[in-house]
């Protein structure tokens, strides 16, 4: 007969070893979690705290996780455009638009006088500048709107109406010298043409305020004073809606724009002038 083997008595405490096992393994993972919250905690009220400061001042929060130097991780904060002025970084774009809507308009308004050279019309940074003959406003030696130019002139306020701009007109004649009891040098003709157009703009809705005459006689010629053909260039008349994000005192050059003449004018020189009318 086979010999009967001893059984295994149950052992009644092996499940201490996994329970240790599962101790361990809990106490460590809340001593994990809580390093993690402590570190949240403080991270968290440096965090508050730059957050209501962003706000209030508009800075930008950077986070740093891993500072080179190696130490805890930081909440750096770096100076930038409070958010009101971030949103209005988009006023440029819509200003450009604007005056680049103006310029089609008036491009549109005096289409018969820009195909025949005596209008010239450009955008820059500057803003919308018109530069118009003096043959296509004025008589020979004369400050008094022609009766022809008067409608096309009360066009333009109309486009100016629409916007707030600022609007500097600027006069311009050749270097020939004239000498009339009204006139006696180019600067008051000059000055009076440029006061003339500014006060047709005034007579037709554009706001005194945003209005500025300026004389600049034969100072500034887009051509050579050589030829008949470029002293008839040179007189002109420049209206210029001022952009209105340039800052005040702020110059910014616009280039020369030769236009094609079709006709050469008179030199404004020796003429016995009408009545004419002057600057406000």
């Amino acid at each position: 007969m086979p010999k009967k083997l001893p059984e295994d008595h149950d052992n009644s405490e092996r499940w201490m070893v996994s329970y240790a096992d599962f101790v361990t393994l809990l106490f460590a993972f809340f001593v994990v979690m809580y390093a993690i919250s402590s570190v949240n905690e403080g991270k968290y009220r440096v965090l508050s705290s730059a957050l209501v400061n962003a706000f209030r001042s508009g800075t930008n929060i950077t986070i740093v996780t891993t500072p080179p130097t190696g130490g805890a991780n930081t909440l750096v904060q770096v100076p930038t455009l409070p958010i009101a002025k971030a949103v209005r970084s988009n006023a440029p774009l819509q200003e450009q638009a604007k005056l680049g809507s103006l310029a089609s308009d008036m491009r549109r308004v005096m289409s018969p006088l820009v195909k025949n050279g005596q209008v010239n019309i450009t955008q820059t940074a500057r803003g919308v500048v018109i530069e118009i003959k003096d043959s296509a406003l004025f008589p020979t030696g004369q400050a008094q709107p022609a009766p022809g130019s008067i409608a096309m002139l009360t066009q333009v306020a109309a486009l100016l109406n629409h916007v707030d701009n600022p609007v500097s007109v600027e006069g311009f004649t050749d270097n020939v010298p004239i000498s009339t009891p009204t006139y006696p040098s180019n600067w008051e003709l000059s000055a009076a043409r440029a006061g003339s157009v500014v006060r047709l703009f005034q007579e037709n809705g554009v706001a005194p305020q945003r209005l500025v005459a300026v004389g600049r006689a034969e100072n500034q010629p887009v051509s050579s004073n050589d030829s008949p053909d470029g002293r008839a260039r040179n007189r002109r008349v420049s209206i210029t809606v001022l952009n209105n994000n340039t800052a005040p005192g702020e110059t910014i050059p616009v280039e020369p724009t030769a236009t094609t003449s079709q006709n050469s004018a008179l030199p404004d020189t020796n003429v016995t002038p009408a009545p004419a009318t002057t600057a406000p």
